[in-house]
């Protein structure tokens, strides 16, 4: 019988990160004087402990054991080869995923949740809050705020809460306190409502929130949490990828290609950034993030400094933007709904290392579908994006002749979802691709930020 998973054992989890800062070149962020910000300028937002990790420059960061003992929960999770598929399709690659579904919240999000409430607690901070656009980075935090005995406040995207009330009974079980955002309860909610009373919200909107509400907490004992696009959010996720290539050499492969849906980048670069530190270091592996069509942040948005919120209160941040008063069309896959791209993602996109790709809502529909009548694992929305990009490598591979190995990270379940796909399976769903017109008109708040300086890695 062929071999469909493969395990690790506790024992042969990673006991470090890696830290691609090691292995790069950055632009610094900016603060409103356009000069660097330095660390002690982001201490009412996040406990030093975790700013310290963000500009770390070490290529190895030990895990806590701590925070391995809540990962033991549902990790290592399974490598899966999924023959099924690769049947449907009658291809010669193999196909490969990082089933991070098993978790708690059904998605890769606890991999950094958990640390990032570990830091706080032993800084001594007694509650978080935090933005969610499809509720899976609210429904961790908020889960691991309750091992960890920390209150959470969560700002979900309005369209989202909405459209995923499951998901907010998720972080009320956890104990979290879930609003609908825009809000009344901060200032950049009510400004933005008072501009549109009917606005979707966006991930940019729900960041400002969230800032807002951590910093003018007179107690000092409130910080945010971020579940993508900063450097520490990407160093906890690389376990995913640490893993995989733990998994892979048990069985003696190595991917020819990785690939994984990128909102801010988070479980992308998961899976994706150990592969290319091995880039670095020669290996030929092409590496995909895989966005909406509706929100093209890397296909077509420029490299350029933007706020990360749409009120900006972050710093400017190097990456690939549309703007931060960009708010997407409400479409299902709402952790994609992001108008920027993490900077370390967004670098080595610059440099070539990694090669973007763009999806329409309905192909990603059309191959969550099929993977779930052969894989019998129905995928989250965002998910499915690297799915339809699967099935073209797949298929490419087929036309030219070739034993590809594909390894994908099936970032997280759908079963949160099954609204959106009653809506494709009836017929309701479109595409939608965001006008040029548009784009430009977004990107025009980009004008007045300094520009970037073009830097080479290697």
């Amino acid at each position: 019988m062929e071999t469909r998973k493969v395990y690790l054992t506790e024992d042969e989890m990673p006991r470090q990160w890696y830290n691609v800062l090691a292995d790069i070149k950055m632009n610094p962020p900016l603060g409103p004087d356009g000069k660097p910000v330095s660390p002690d300028k982001l201490a009412p937002v996040f406990p030093m402990n975790l700013i310290e990790q963000e500009v770390s420059p070490q290529r190895w960061i030990d895990i806590p054991e701590e925070v391995l003992r809540v990962l033991t929960i549902w990790r290592p999770t399974p490598l899966v080869r999924a023959y099924a598929l690769e049947k449907a399709l009658g291809t010669p690659a193999r196909i490969y995923y990082k089933y991070e579904g098993v978790s708690p919240p059904g998605s890769h999000k606890p991999n950094t949740s958990v640390p990032q409430a570990y830091y706080n607690k032993v800084f001594g901070i007694k509650r978080l809050t935090t933005e969610t656009g499809a509720g899976q980075w609210g429904s961790a935090l908020a889960f691991a705020c309750s091992q960890f005995g920390l209150e959470c406040k969560v700002f979900m995207v309005r369209i989202s809460f909405d459209q995923k009330p499951y998901r907010k009974s998720m972080m009320q079980a956890w104990g979290a306190n879930c609003v609908a955002s825009p809000s009344t309860e901060t200032k950049a909610g009510r400004d933005i409502l008072a501009k549109d009373p009917d606005t979707p919200g966006s991930l940019g909107i729900a960041i400002s929130e969230a800032v807002e509400a951590a910093v003018t907490d007179e107690t000092g004992q409130t910080r945010y949490s971020l579940g993508s696009v900063l450097n520490h959010v990407m160093l906890h996720q690389t376990i995913i990828g640490l893993e995989a290539k733990k998994q892979m050499e048990k069985i003696g492969e190595y991917p020819d290609v990785v690939i994984g849906c990128a909102g801010g980048g988070s479980n992308f670069a998961g899976l994706a950034f150990p592969y290319v530190y091995d880039k670095f270091n020669g290996k030929d592996v092409a590496i995909h993030p895989v966005e909406p069509e509706a929100c093209p942040t890397m296909t077509k948005g420029p490299f350029a400094y933007d706020h990360g919120d749409t009120a900006g209160y972050t710093p400017l941040l190097p990456m690939y933007s549309l703007g931060h008063t960009f708010v997407p069309p409400p479409m299902h896959a709402g952790g994609l709904r992001y108008h920027g791209m993490a900077p370390t993602v967004s670098q080595l996109v610059t440099e070539g290392i990694l090669e973007p790709k763009a999806v329409s809502q309905l192909a990603t529909y059309k191959a969550g579908v099929l993977c779930a009548r052969t894989e019998g694992v129905i995928s989250a929305p965002e998910t499915n994006h690297a799915l339809a990009c699967v099935i073209d490598e797949a298929e490419k591979a087929k036309e030219e002749g070739k034993e590809k190995v594909i390894l994908f990270n099936w970032s997280g379940h759908g079963l949160i979802d099954l609204a959106a796909y009653e809506k494709y399976l009836s017929g309701e769903l479109n595409d939608f691709a965001m006008p040029e017109r548009e784009i430009e008109e977004a990107e025009k708040v980009l004008e007045k930020y300094p520009k970037p300086q073009l830097l080479k890695s290697r």
